[in-house]
């Protein structure tokens, strides 16, 4: 596929000669840390425990950053997928308390 019809969504072709693609845009505002309420879980996949951290509102850049830094703060790797964030290792204590800090409430 080529380039100009990557964020298309589906729509091939348009019978209607007036019919103009509008591109939905994602313009969410993060709201601020206080406001937020994060699911903090110890799931194992593949055999090796991970902190899931589910439920973040916000701009995916923002999410980024968060992921980012709560892999410097626990020293491990993780990912950022589906809006949620992967901690590899067994750190929920650890995670729980740095988003906190941040101004997060957690639950689980």
């Amino acid at each position: 596929m080529s380039n100009k019809n990557k964020n298309k969504n589906g729509i091939v072709y348009s019978t209607n000669p007036d019919f103009n693609y509008t591109a939905e845009t994602d313009d969410t505002e993060t709201p601020p840390a206080t406001k937020q309420t994060l699911y903090v879980r110890r799931e194992v996949r593949n055999g090796k425990p991970v902190v899931v951290i589910k439920d973040f509102v916000g701009k995916a850049e923002d999410l980024k950053q968060l992921e980012k830094l709560l892999k410097n703060h626990c020293g491990v790797g993780g990912t950022s997928k589906d809006g949620d964030i992967l901690i590899q290792g067994d750190f929920k204590d650890k995670v729980k308390l740095f988003l906190e800090k941040q101004g997060y409430k957690t639950k689980g």
